[in-house]
């Protein structure tokens, strides 16, 4: 008699993902061999037959076993959670196969980690996507690296799996660096634990975010693309294929041809465009300013008369292309001084491409009796928990989650002030802060209007940054003085600037110095 190794795939977790066919190859199986787990989702169905379990680290045994009985004449049905060929067992079944069995071999499909995860998110796997393990126990880790920087630099969306273990901790963390180095920072992705099983949690994070975050071996990561975006509590990404380039280029509707051999600012601040407008009427050399947002597009239109604006949602590999194509000669990197994310990615194309690179950096603002300094973002999240009920953030949209997703924190009152950019508020109210605390408007703000704001809303602590005079800083030391309230100042991050200039006459001396030939 021929025997048979049905390759069952049992999917994510419940019963009712499970597809028939793989219930009736289950059925018509003399011997089951799987891990232990997955017994509890197809028991019904194989009651009363020879059951093996070898242990989780045994899946070449598994397989082997199964060939073992399939070629004694059994009908066998080897078990995979997910879909079996893919990062599964089938590969393993079909390694130690041979070419003269005389066994059947059926594989049974199922629903896959991934697109498990991305329907408990929405639909962000619409168009082209990866996949991508972290495991490096049967891949060198070199690989999984070089398959990571080019996922990312096509922009492709990217589903992650075995992100995390006890023994493996830092390999996902080096993934979402490389994944930031080329994507947008504030690219929609979602986190996923324990999908369609017991102790199910799914979020919705920015890519810049998961850094912070902890996973374990039963979390999956599903990264988006450019295009993806909230709707509903969930996110998903256009297909847009017959729109891919319309789409690509409608960030700013007065966008025009990137000028050769220009100056290149990096703004995305008022101090930012002001610098850029000086330029742009006192250089010989054309002047491209480029914002991070679309808004910021706008708002650097208006601000920044004869001077080309290029913003949008651009990553790095954009960014080469464009400093390339149009011949840039310098790079002055304006942002925000809590960029740093972006200085770090502007200073490595300027050593990559060989364009000079000059930061300007408005002054630090901060003194003794200015707010009490911390160290990080964790650091304010923790000493306001400890001082605060009715907590106050002014540090953006970048760092929410830090403060929300802090021990204790769930126990506060949180309310923000951020830009009025749609994806901002919408994340701040993912993140558990109601629409009612949500201040949205642009600053820099008075000392009165800090004032009647932190009164009306009874606020007993607020967290900045060292934003500078440009950031009114000042105006929320004096507010926060005249109301008796805690203020906690977040440290500017320390970057190692190949060139700083703290005002626009050090910089434009700076520019003179450089042979722009």
């Amino acid at each position: 008699m021929s025997g048979v190794l049905n390759l069952v795939s049992v999917g994510p977790g419940y019963e009712d993902l499970i597809a028939p066919r793989a219930i009736a190859a289950l059925r018509d199986s003399d011997v089951i061999v799987a891990y232990e787990l997955y017994l509890r989702w197809i028991m019904p169905h194989v009651e009363g037959k020879e059951i093996h379990t070898p242990p989780l680290t045994q899946e070449r045994e598994r397989a082997l076993l199964a060939i073992e009985k399939a070629r004694g004449g059994a009908r066998v049905s080897l078990i995979s959670s997910g879909d079996i060929g893919i990062y599964a067992m089938a590969a393993l079944a079909y390694e130690e196969m041979s070419e003269d069995d005389t066994y059947q071999v059926k594989l049974i499909p199922g629903i896959t980690s991934a697109n498990a995860c991305a329907s408990l998110l929405g639909s962000p796997l619409s168009h082209d996507f990866a996949t991508l393990s972290l495991s490096d126990l049967l891949c060198p880790w070199e690989w999984i690296e070089h398959r990571a920087r080019h996922i990312a630099k096509a922009d492709l969306a990217c589903v992650m799996y075995n992100v995390q273990s006890a023994s493996r901790q830092q390999g996902v963390y080096r993934v979402l660096q490389l994944m930031l180095e080329s994507k947008a920072p504030h690219t929609l992705c979602g986190v996923v634990k324990n999908a369609y099983r017991p102790g199910q949690e799914v979020s919705i994070h920015r890519l810049d975010e998961l850094p912070s975050l902890q996973f374990d071996m039963l979390t999956t990561i599903v990264v988006g693309n450019r295009f993806t975006q909230r709707k509903r509590g969930q996110i998903f990404t256009p297909r847009g294929y017959n729109d891919w380039d319309a789409k690509a280029d409608s960030t700013l509707p007065q966008r025009q041809e990137l000028p050769d051999g220009g100056v290149w600012v990096f703004s995305g601040t008022s101090d930012g465009n002001a610098l850029a407008a000086r330029l742009a009427a006192g250089q010989a050399r054309p002047v491209v300013v480029s914002a991070a947002t679309d808004h910021g597009g706008d708002v650097a239109i208006k601000a920044c008369p004869g001077a080309t604006v290029w913003a949008g949602r651009q990553g790095i590999e954009a960014r080469r292309q464009a400093l390339v194509a149009s011949g840039a000669k310098v790079l002055v990197d304006a942002t925000h001084p809590y960029a740093t994310s972006m200085s770090e990615q502007l200073i490595g194309l300027s050593r990559e491409l060989g364009i000079p690179y000059l930061r300007y950096e408005r002054p630090s603002s901060f003194n003794a009796d200015g707010g009490t300094l911390c160290a990080s973002p964790q650091d304010a999240a923790a000493r306001a928990i400890a001082t605060g009920q009715r907590i106050f953030l002014s540090t953006g949209s970048k760092d929410l989650a830090t403060f929300l997703h802090a021990d204790g924190a769930g126990d506060k009152q949180w309310f923000a002030r951020l830009t009025a950019e749609p994806e901002f508020i919408e994340r701040a109210v993912a993140l558990g802060v109601p629409r009612e605390r949500i201040c949205a408007m642009q600053g820099p703000f008075s000392k009165d209007f800090n004032i009647a704001l932190w009164r009306d809303w009874q606020i007993d602590c607020v967290i900045t940054k060292d934003s500078g005079d440009a950031g009114g800083y000042a105006a929320k030391v004096e507010a926060a003085k005249a109301l008796g309230i805690e203020l906690l100042v977040v440290q500017r991050p320390q970057v190692d600037y190949p060139a700083m200039c703290n005002s626009a006459d050090e910089l434009i001396a700076q520019l003179a110095k450089l042979d722009l030939a």
